[in-house]
């Protein structure tokens, strides 16, 4: 299997391009449009967003002359625009999902609704879907993994965000027949559940990020949100609701993995967890039980074991997104993906203590956060996935700070792409579960 790069380099020298369509040009997307343009054989063809002028100036700031950018919702206008060897900016992302000229689709809004549809559209269209929004893909993921797979399309976290650097490791390590024991994150921040866009807008400010966002970092959502997606690729789960978020170097790691019963801190093997003081990186605690495995380990200078800590320090976020792309292209292969469906939910918290007839505002918001629970824990509390979470959300009873919010406790005012792509899955894969029991009994 050639490398990517020279894959890129081969198709361009056949006069072609990987075609990509984006929707969302805000910081991650900006990033990935200026990241291809220094590239061999891919190029972002059509850009959507709400903001016109957040694609023209993303277009400008990759070095794309003004005269070669197209405006235009047209279908047509936008074909022929692609075909002379233009870009398109527009607001319409159905037109990105539906634009022939487009091979593969990528999402980076953020919006868990937005995202859903984006990738239902792309994979109806039958393009590959590459996805920046883990909120969305631990929602509904497993059905759209379903349906990727029915329709011959790949559907895909992307490379550079944690959980896909996550996979990496583990790949590498489970290829060679480790035992991998714990896959996890570093917290970049000290986790502070009352966390808004209010509290977190100075420190926002002086980062040049949204205040929303970094408000979904600092009360833990996000790392909650990506190890969800890791546990649903990997099967592994929290060892603890909410994991444990221990306090560790590097060097660390490898006794904190261990069992209590050994001198450790953990309940179970096959978890998912973070650290707070390994961020950036990522990690995978392997062993093995082969003394020869182990001598050469040490011989490594990989410690004395039983585990050994893989590290990677970085994860370059959307700039990484075209390893993705090209592997969906050229191998029909996913970076990461439920393959293991839905294993575990981050379900939604109450942040504040919250009245009846109060609506929801959703993720890094002033209402709600997320937390990691076995999915099996969520079922049986009925536990609201915070993917379905937004302001369409109204609240039946009071709900106390700390508390988790059910399905009974909330009505949908206005329904949602995402809302019906849930039903469809938890019917889909309660039917698919029916049909083994029949077959088992």
């Amino acid at each position: 299997m050639l490398g990517i790069n020279r894959k890129l380099e081969e198709l361009e020298k056949r006069g072609q391009v990987i075609k990509v369509g984006l929707v969302g040009a805000g910081q991650m997307g900006r990033g990935m449009i200026s990241q291809i343009e220094n590239m061999a054989g891919m190029r972002v063809v059509i850009t959507a967003d709400i903001q016109i002028d957040n694609v023209t100036n993303a277009y400008v700031k990759s070095g794309v002359e003004t005269g070669g950018i197209v405006e235009t919702t047209d279908a047509q206008e936008a074909a022929q625009a692609v075909q002379s060897g233009k870009v398109v900016a527009t607001t319409d992302a159905q037109l990105v999902t539906s634009l022939p000229e487009v091979d593969v689709i990528v999402d980076a809004t953020g919006v868990p609704n937005i995202g859903a549809k984006i990738a239902w559209d792309a994979i109806l269209n039958k393009k590959h879907i590459v996805m920046l929004n883990v909120e969305a893909d631990v929602t509904v993921g497993p059905l759209l993994k379903k349906m990727a797979d029915a329709s011959g399309v790949v559907y895909t976290g992307t490379a550079g965000d944690e959980p896909g650097a996550i996979m990496e490791l583990y790949d590498f390590a489970d290829a060679l027949g480790f035992e991998v024991v714990a896959l996890g994150k570093g917290k970049n921040n000290p986790l502070n559940q009352s966390a808004n866009p209010d509290s977190a807008a100075e420190e926002a400010a002086r980062k040049g990020a949204s205040p929303k966002m970094l408000a979904s970092f600092q009360d833990g959502t996000k790392t909650m949100v990506e190890m969800t997606a890791v546990a649903n690729a990997t099967g592994f789960l929290p060892d603890q609701p909410g994991m444990h978020g221990f306090v560790s170097d590097v060097k660390g790691l490898p006794e904190i993995f261990k069992l209590k019963e050994d001198g450790g801190q953990v309940t179970n093997k096959k978890i998912v967890e973070y650290i707070n003081g390994v961020a950036p990186g990522v990690f995978a605690i392997i062993a093995s039980e082969k003394e020869e495995v182990n001598h050469e380990m040490q011989y490594l200078s990989m410690g004395d074991g039983p585990n050994y800590v893989l590290y990677r320090p970085y994860h370059l976020t959307s700039l990484e997104t075209p390893i993705s792309i090209a592997r969906a292209y050229f191998y029909n292969e996913a970076t990461i993906a439920p393959w293991k469906g839905l294993q575990a939910e981050t379900v939604t918290v109450a942040k504040v203590d919250l009245s009846e007839g109060d609506f929801l505002d959703g993720i890094g918001g002033f209402t709600v956060y997320g937390t990691i629970l076995s999915a099996g824990d969520a079922a049986q509390q009925k536990a609201l996935p915070l993917g379905l979470v937004d302001r369409n959300v109204q609240l039946k009873r009071s709900i106390k700070k700390g508390e988790i919010i059910t399905y009974d406790d909330v009505v949908q005012t206005v329904d949602s792409t995402i809302w019906r792509l849930r039903r469809m899955q938890d019917d889909t894969f309660k039917a698919d579960t029916s049909n083994v029991a029949a077959v088992q009994a």
